[in-house]
């Protein structure tokens, strides 16, 4: 789970296992693979990272 702010300011915690893709359009859309679609604060490249970051941490507690 990462945790991401919608352009209105507030905070919400996403199931990253759920996104189909990420794009810059200029805002940030965070697709869902059920269709679902958020727009965010952070950059492309922010939500990837914390992808990145939330599965190191759950592969390295194995």
């Amino acid at each position: 789970m990462i945790e991401l702010t919608r352009m209105n300011g507030k905070k919400f915690t996403l199931n990253c296992e759920m996104i189909e893709k990420i794009e810059d359009t200029p805002d940030t859309v965070v697709t869902l693979g059920s269709g679902k679609m958020y727009i965010v604060q952070e950059s492309r490249q922010d939500v990837t990272d914390l992808v990145l970051l939330y599965k190191k941490e759950i592969f390295s507690k194995n």
